[in-house]
């Protein structure tokens, strides 16, 4: 978890290979969805591109049919998933449903300054289109409004481990492997 830039993705994958299991970025198959022209992709795009959240029973139905694929069998990561209470609950339930629950809640913390400065230079790097300075001022609104009060309730849960975004990919990265470790039985 984290606001929109603070290296979720980044930090993804390298979390997935340690521990072998696959990365899913509901972001990434909404980008699919939407370069493909896909009826679900049609649907999301405007969405998105307001900097808005697509809608939980959306998101949930996409979530939900990756993680019934065979690699998620021994475990997955999300990346960007949940973002409200609603799925929040509707994860609790799905996993409960398989005989599952999380091993723990990544949350990378980030200066929202930086953020916006990381995010127009990946707009600019890479072309996208939801990444101008006034929908990524509203996603961060957005993400403090409605995902950001998710992180109480994982600690509450025990599940939250908080990392420092600052720095270098490897700096975060290391940062957020010790933590994991320490978490280790």
């Amino acid at each position: 978890m984290g606001a929109p830039g603070a290296g979720k993705g980044t930090q993804a994958g390298a979390l997935a290979d340690r521990y072998g299991v696959p990365a899913i970025s509901t972001g990434d198959i909404f980008r699919h969805n939407i370069k493909n022209e896909t009826p679900l992709g049609l649907k999301v795009k405007a969405i998105i591109e307001a900097g808005d959240y697509v809608p939980d029973e959306t998101t949930e139905e996409i979530v939900a049919d990756r993680l019934r694929e065979p690699d998620c069998a021994p475990g997955f990561l999300l990346d960007g998933f949940p973002r409200t209470m609603h799925q929040v609950r509707f994860l609790d339930r799905y996993l409960a449903e398989q005989g599952a629950a999380l091993d723990a809640v990544v949350s990378l913390h980030v200066d929202p300054e930086a953020l916006v400065e990381r995010l127009l230079d990946r707009a600019q790097k890479e072309g996208r289109a939801d990444d101008n300075e006034e929908t990524i001022r509203r996603r961060m609104e957005v993400y403090a409004g409605q995902t950001a009060p998710l992180l109480s309730y994982y600690e509450d849960e025990g599940l939250l481990v908080e990392v420092d975004g600052t720095g270098s990919v490897d700096e975060v990265r290391q940062r957020m492997f010790d933590q994991l470790d320490e978490r280790r039985p």
